[in-house]
């Protein structure tokens, strides 16, 4: 009987190229390249549910804030009723970085409970608050619970880069929904159980997260030690280091800091563009509402397609593009309700592709031992982003009107375009024989600059992260 033939044994540059091209799932089960594992659908709906009922305080506060609170013992000062709104973004934006650093020694998890509470703390500070002066500091300790860069930094370790978009276009997409719901509710609930009682309900919904996390989202794989002399934990100087002087994290970090500077300035002249053009206030939410719905199910519909083609270096720039026009629109468009809802569609287009996309980059960028460091800066800059936004936002609508405010908006959305086209594209892994996929310059397969992660024949790229 004969035996059967041997496997013909691979050489170590075929198996380099094996391991390249098959990196091992999060989960126990090996899945197409560009089909989640349950574990990656898990983590994924589980740390995007996190993100929602956070948000979904933190919204529901937004469209009521500025009136309820004046009626406050020391609401009476716009200014100060502009620091208690705007100081959550501050706050959140000096800690970010903390955070993200801790979450990268003692775990994401413990991290993210941690943050979760002091968010609830501070919430419920704000909802028992006599005055304006409790008020600012429970809005400051809200901020204080800066929790995104973990819950991120987590994500990307239960996904592999080849589905990291969809995880981050799920979050994204709750994002956008909480917000459109929270257009809707908001009015309804700050009549039924004012503001007290709706910064009451942000505490509970931040609890809420913290079961989440406790029992629902699954443990990630341990990303691996950094190479080094040493591998008894994570380099946090010389990662923060490395974090701050990689260009291609630099330019993420500036768009979505110049995205969310964005976002929330218009907001301070589109309601007003909503109410001139015959929609009271209470009824925003049925433009708000529809275009979310339907921005995020063409962003669906392409997004993924267009990444998976080799396109999403072109969408991405595109998106931008897009804001830009849509900031010149709003200057031209006057209080005209058609254009108005053409164009908040065409805005929630452009912004969840960008929302979707940047981490999922900054998270294949970012080295993996030093990812929790680098997701912290990415979401300071978004946070102080909002913080500046708002302030400035306000300050250019009372000098200059929203007309003047649109054509700010549209000049930093067109400065970021130019700092994001020098943005190259690689092939990621288990991407053979298809087109690369976009990247800032200088990023390789690994999640970070080529002399960050130097392959040789002699001395084959080990597989990166479960991410």
């Amino acid at each position: 009987m004969r035996r059967p033939a041997p496997e013909r044994h691979r050489d170590k540059g075929e198996s380099a190229l094996h391991k390249i091209a098959m990196p091992l799932s999060p989960s126990a089960t090996v899945a197409p390249p560009d089909a989640m594992t349950p574990t990656e659908r898990r983590a994924s709906a589980s740390l995007a549910s996190i993100f929602a009922l956070r948000m979904l305080g933190l919204f529901l506060v937004l469209p009521v804030f500025a009136l309820e609170a004046a009626r406050y013992p020391g609401g009476d000062d716009p200014a100060r009723v502009g620091l208690a709104m705007g100081i959550y973004g501050l706050t959140q934006g000096l800690l970010q970085i903390p955070f993200g650093i801790a979450s990268d020694w003692w775990g994401r998890k413990p991290v993210i409970v941690a943050g979760l509470l002091i968010f609830a703390l501070g919430s419920f500070i704000a909802a028992w608050a006599p005055d304006l002066n409790w008020l600012i500091a429970g809005r400051s300790l809200q901020g204080a619970g800066a929790i995104s860069a973990a819950v991120t930094a987590l994500l990307a370790d239960s996904t592999r880069d080849q589905v990291r978009t969809k995880a981050m276009a799920l979050v994204g997409g709750s994002i956008a929904l909480m917000f459109a719901l929270s257009l809707l509710l908001a009015p309804v609930l700050a009549a039924a159980i004012g503001l007290h009682g709706i910064f009451a309900l942000t505490g509970a919904l931040a609890l809420g997260g913290i079961a989440v996390v406790v029992w629902w989202v699954p443990e990630a794989p341990a990303p691996p030690a950094a190479p080094g002399p040493t591998t008894a934990g994570p380099q946090t100087g010389n990662g923060l280091r490395e974090v701050l002087r990689n260009p291609a994290l630099l330019r993420l970090d500036f768009g979505v800091f110049i995205l969310h500077a964005v976002q929330l300035a218009m907001w301070l002249a589109v309601p007003a563009l909503l109410v001139a053009a015959g929609l009271e206030q209470a009824r925003h939410w049925q433009i708000y509402l529809p275009a979310v719905l339907a921005s995020f199910l063409l962003m669906g519909l392409t997004l993924f397609r267009l990444e998976k083609r080799g396109y999403l270096r072109a969408v991405f720039l595109s998106a931008i593009g897009m804001l830009f026009l849509v900031q010149l629109g709003f200057v031209w468009a006057g209080p005209s309700l058609a254009p108005l809802a053409a164009l908040l569609f065409v805005f929630f287009v452009g912004f969840n592709v960008l929302e979707a996309s940047q981490p999922s980059m900054a998270s294949r960028l970012a080295p993996a031992e030093a990812r929790g460091a680098a997701l912290g800066v990415y979401n300071s800059l978004q946070s102080l982003g909002f913080f500046v936004g708002g302030a400035l936002g306000g300050w250019v609508t009372k000098a200059y009107g929203a007309p003047g405010l649109f054509v700010g908006c549209a000049a930093l959305m067109l400065l970021w375009l130019l700092v994001a086209w020098p943005m190259k594209a690689v092939t990621l892994p288990a991407a053979r024989g298809s087109r690369p996929l976009a990247r800032p310059e200088g990023a390789n397969f690994a999640g970070g600059t080529a002399a960050e992660n130097p392959a040789s024949p002699a001395q084959p790229a080990r597989p990166g992260p479960a991410s």
